[in-house]
């Protein structure tokens, strides 16, 4: 396997476990959510996690590298936090929220950084492009659930 695999298949199984973490993250925080369409917009993110990890794993598998199937430590952790935090709040969806903004915080910068890896290594263009469309998925997230939150916040003033 050339090297330049090889650093593409670092580069997807480290996008492989972020983005578990999301998929578990925002099935997490769909469970504590109270407003519905919240509810069902966590749990549409998390299936789209879902989705994107499969991708993942097939560009590694076509590179002949074995895909990463278990979230990080970091992101486990954070879940704990979540739930320990929303469990002191009362599980209200702001804090909810709260969290899971964090979580899309990390998701942005991990997709940000194999993005730049990606270009700097001169990786194959199936990964770079696929790393580009899923940034711009991760980015969007990122953006709904900010406004999300300061609606909620916004609402309870």
């Amino acid at each position: 396997m050339s090297d330049i695999n090889k650093e593409a298949i670092s580069v997807l199984n480290d996008l492989i476990e972020t983005s578990i973490d999301g998929e578990k993250g925002f099935h997490t925080a769909a469970e504590d959510i109270k407003n519905p369409e919240i509810k069902a917009y966590l749990l549409s993110r998390s299936s789209e996690c879902k989705t994107a990890v499969a991708e993942l794993q097939a560009e590694v598998r076509t590179l002949g590298g074995d895909p990463a199937d278990s979230s990080t430590v970091a992101g486990g952790a954070h879940r704990l936090w979540v739930e320990l935090k929303a469990a002191l709040t009362g599980k209200s969806d702001e804090a909810v929220l709260n969290e899971v903004e964090t979580g899309e915080d990390h998701a942005l910068k991990a997709y940000k950084e194999a993005s730049q890896k990606a270009t700097e290594k001169n990786l194959p263009v199936s990964v770079t492009s696929l790393i580009q469309r899923q940034l711009q998925g991760v980015q969007a997230n990122h953006d709904k659930v900010k406004a999300l939150r300061d609606t909620v916040r916004a609402a309870n003033k």
